[in-house]
């Protein structure tokens, strides 16, 4: 029993040499390598020396260049391989092997705590730096301080302030900041938010400069807009500081201290944009329904602005710096403003189909055969667009040897109208041109009534051939 116990203890303490061995050899190996399961930014260095490690990881670096963001978002580029920039990862290699119990190694088998990043740490030629440093674009054209002035400038888009002494760099900030982020491994660097550029101090004149740049943004910033219908026309900065009164020595105030608006520009945008948006007796494109596009000139419909009105608005306006949306006043007004003034609502005479038709809000309500004016005798109904200035029941139209009798009456053009015509069995074709009207609309009794019922006074009413 006894030999039992000695053979068991034996065998006992030489597994625990052997295992003791086994432990204090490991712990040995991994007092000059790293101890198992490390990584250090994605290599594996267990094993391994910091020297074997620091070859792999310069190997992996990649930092070809880091970019510099001026104030305008423009950007400038230093390139690594142009100032000699090299990455070491020894020292921080080092203080983390040392940093490792290399007689804990066996903790590593059931932890993960190993895994580590490390920056490295950069170095440049100095000289190459500054050499390449100097060269770049913003550096050699960058203004000195006593060359940096504020003043006010014309563009097609209005005034704008210059202000060279808002921004301005400093050189030993910029060439100091830009070092220590490329030592840093960095990419991009916003030279703005890293505080290399500064505002100078203004002189007396200077100051003088920005309290006039006040009151010529605030004037030409105005902004009204004149409104016709679905058109818009802004009176924008550009436009406005066109009609400021400069002279040789600058801009020219009135007695409160104003700046002066010249009234002859402001009265001639007026004119400009009544010539482009009256539209009594213009030319028109007109979409048939029959789908062709008709050219009409003339008539009396349209819209006609009150031109002395608005130049007295837009001169006023301007004096007590208006923002706003603004509809001119009209001398006469079509049922619908801007360029495309018939609108969806209208009365379509297509004369040389002999046809009429009416659309309300663009939906057609009345399709009819129709006849117009007498060709052979000259009494031709006018092509134009005009409009529905009356209407009137149970009237006697008269003329040079007629009177006629009509139930419904809608004058257009002075003795021009629509009505019905009971006298008429047939209508459309080509009637008009041999026994037409005296230039007048005929139309069919039940037709007429709808449409009599329906059309509002001042309804368009366009004409053609």
């Amino acid at each position: 029993m006894k030999k039992l116990i000695v053979r068991i203890f034996c065998i006992a303490a030489g597994m625990i040499s052997v295992l003791a061995a086994f432990y204090i050899g490991l712990s040995v190996y991994y007092g000059n390598v790293f101890c198992y399961g490390t990584w250090v930014n994605g290599i594996y260095c267990t094993g391994k020396t910091v020297a074997q490690v620091n070859e792999e990881l310069q190997e992996e670096e990649v930092y070809e260049k880091i970019t510099l963001i001026l104030p305008d978002r423009s950007e400038a580029v230093i390139s690594m391989e142009d100032i000699g920039y090299k990455t070491d990862y020894y020292e921080p290699l080092l203080r983390l092997r040392e940093g490792q119990q290399s007689w804990r190694w066996y903790e590593n088998l059931y932890e993960d705590e190993k895994l580590k990043q490390i920056a490295p740490e950069g170095s440049i030629d100095e000289k190459r730096f500054a050499r390449v440093f100097d060269e770049l674009d913003f550096i050699k054209n960058r203004k000195r301080e006593q060359d940096c002035n504020v003043w006010i400038q014309k563009t097609e888009e209005g005034y704008i302030l210059v202000n060279e002494r808002e921004q301005v760099l400093d050189y030993d900030i910029c060439k100091k900041t830009v070092k220590e982020a490329i030592l840093r491994g960095e990419e991009i660097c916003d030279l703005l938010e890293m505080g290399c550029y500064s505002a100078l101090p203004l002189t007396e004149e200077m100051e003088s400069v920005l309290r006039l740049w006040e009151k010529v943004d605030e004037l030409q910033s105005c902004s009204i807009v004149y409104q016709f219908g679905e058109e818009k026309e802004e009176v924008s900065p550009g436009i406005v500081s066109d009609w400021i009164v400069v002279s040789e020595d600058g801009f020219v105030m009135d007695e409160e201290g104003n700046l002066q608006i010249d009234r002859e520009k402001t009265d001639a945008y007026v004119d400009m944009l009544a010539d482009k948006y009256d539209t009594v007796g213009g030319e028109r494109m007109f979409r048939s329904t029959k789908g062709n596009l008709v050219h009409i000139t003339g008539g009396t419909y349209g819209n006609l602005i009150d031109r002395p009105a608005e130049k007295a608005y837009l001169y006023e306006a301007l004096a007590e710096r208006k923002t706003e949306i603004h509809e001119p006043v009209y001398v006469q007004e079509a049922k619908a403003k801007g360029l495309d003034d018939i609108g969806d609502t209208y009365v379509e005479v297509d004369m040389g189909e002999q046809h009429m038709y009416y659309y309300e809000k663009g939906e057609l309500i009345i399709d009819t055969p129709i006849v117009t004016g007498d060709m052979m005798r000259k009494r031709s109904t006018p092509a134009m667009v005009c409009f529905v200035y009356g209407k009137q029941r149970n009237r006697t139209l008269r003329g040079p040897g007629y009177a006629s009798f009509v139930n419904y009456w809608m004058p257009v053009k002075g003795g021009i109208g629509i009505h019905d015509a009971g006298w008429r069995d047939t209508f459309g074709g080509e009637i008009y041109k041999t026994r037409g009207s005296h230039g007048c609309i005929n139309t069919p009794g039940e037709a007429m009534k709808i449409i009599y019922e329906k059309v509002e006074i001042g309804t368009p009413v366009v004409m053609f051939y």
